[in-house]
């Protein structure tokens, strides 16, 4: 049975408000909701969110995770926050009084990170629910309409989570669209645009005709150009990329995030003054979310561990002079350049970094932390850091012969799984509803995977 009250919490609340005030903190203004292990475990299922449209992928997310929760093979979240304005958060009434405080600590450290980091900037925070309300409304609408149904709107949905995150990683890069892009290729050539250079087969063009820059946003390109698509499909595809776009900085800075929220929940706490026998278990609960992982990364134990460093604190003591450039960290970095900028040799070291392969059933180390191994062991880490792990897939080219989309794998030396290949070409033929080729490199060679007619090839090119 819990320790607390509402009362209790309100009152913890207002003094953590009150600390995070003073040390600097700038937040959406906050909101709870208590709720118990099966609302929690639907709320992961749905990444937060109170309402979604409704789809199996939620469904499945759910009854695995209630089922490894009812097993003991796993556990709930230690807190959930989401990216709104006002900023909600969800506390589980079974948690004792210590860690519901821990709790409210770290999540304004998330509400500053959310208000704050560039990367958010897009998001309308403000606007959030209306828009996955709205979202699940009309898909829910579509589903009940006769002549489209649950099987129609399903197939499109699971096409387009298929490559929901096929599109610009860092959104403060402004994209030229194709008529800037022409309109500064001529320029530069001094010389009349040809009003011909799109029909033109790409090994035929020479040096002074006009060739786009290949297109980023696969699902946005299918939206906007595919002329066989129903209005129905279209809105589908354009809700998924807008709810993509809304989660991808969180996929970018969940490393940063997370350390952010538990430097300052470790920072105010030590503010706190608790009682000493609330403050043994506060210590507890802080050491069992920053530990590290063995065999994984724990985001929240680099993070935090970066940042007490950072701050000019060796995360044990408390400190009150804290390094202001933390605040132009936590504004301006995401996870790939915070980690370029001050993971070192030193802090490799000390976070015991490694990396390890595979052969077979044998797990071997095949670099560590040391003089010659930890930049190769940072490299590793910053190419599967957030949306590193997802393969960048390209527009090249629309050719004009059976309407056929030409997509290209930007090959970084890591290999695409042939069947996952085969499964996201077909859903990607779905869309686009026309035959679909894709280039990639596969044991050193140029090879091209072509999906059409329900038959999948793979070729050298």
């Amino acid at each position: 049975m819990s320790n607390w009250t509402l009362s209790d919490l309100k009152v913890w609340n207002d003094r953590i408000e009150n600390i995070a005030k003073e040390m600097g903190l700038d937040y959406f203004p906050q909101e709870y909701e208590v709720c118990d292990y099966h609302d929690m475990l639907g709320y992961q299922s749905y990444v937060g969110m109170p309402t979604r449209y409704p789809h199996w992928s939620f469904g499945k997310a759910f009854e695995k995770q209630h089922t490894m929760y009812k097993l003991g093979m796993s556990g709930l979240a230690y807190e959930m926050v989401i990216n709104t304005n006002p900023c909600l958060a969800y506390l589980m009434i079974d948690n004792p009084l210590a860690m519901q405080v821990l709790t409210m600590a770290h999540v304004y450290g998330h509400n500053d990170f959310f208000k704050n980091n560039i990367h958010f900037s897009h998001t309308r925070p403000e606007l959030a629910l209306e828009m996955f309300r709205l979202h699940s409304n009309r898909v829910r609408s579509y589903i009940e309409t006769p002549s489209i149904g649950i099987e129609k709107v399903e197939r499109i949905l699971d096409a387009a989570h298929s490559i929901r995150y096929q599109t610009d990683r860092n959104l403060l890069i402004k994209s030229l669209d194709v008529q800037e892009q022409k309109n500064n290729f001529y320029k530069n050539l001094n010389r009349e645009p040809d009003p011909w250079d799109h029909l033109k087969p790409q090994d035929s063009r020479t040096q002074y005709d006009f060739e786009p820059d290949p297109v980023l946003d696969l699902l946005g390109f299918i939206a906007d150009n595919n002329k066989y698509l129903e209005d129905w499909e279209r809105d589908l595809l354009n809700m998924v990329k807008k709810e993509s776009l809304y989660f991808l900085p969180q996929m970018e800075t969940k490393v940063m995030n997370e350390g952010w929220a538990s430097f300052w929940h470790f920072t105010i706490l030590n503010r706190l003054e608790l009682p000493a026998d609330m403050h043994m278990d506060l210590i507890r609960s802080h050491n069992q979310v920053i530990r590290p992982h063995v065999g994984g990364l724990n985001p929240y134990h680099v993070g935090y561990t970066i940042f007490t460093k950072l701050a000019g604190s060796d995360g044990h003591q408390i400190k009150y002079d804290i390094d202001p450039q933390i605040f132009e960290v936590r504004t301006v970095d995401r996870d790939i350049s915070f980690l370029r900028r001050f993971l070192t040799q030193e802090l490799a070291d000390e976070l015991h970094l490694f990396e390890y392969q595979q052969r077979g059933t044998r797990i071997t180390i095949s670099e560590v932390a040391d003089d010659d191994g930890w930049n190769k062991v940072k490299n590793t880490l910053l190419k599967n850091i957030g949306s590193n792990s997802i393969p960048i897939i390209k527009v090249q080219e629309v050719n004009p012969r059976k309407n056929t989309l030409i997509l290209k794998h930007e090959y970084d030396e890591r290999e695409l799984e042939l069947n996952y290949t085969r499964k996201t070409l077909e859903h990607i033929h779905t869309l686009w509803k026309n035959p679909i080729v894709l280039d990639t490199t596969v044991d050193n060679r140029s090879v091209r995977c072509t999906f059409s007619d329900g038959n999948f090839t793979v070729e050298e090119s």
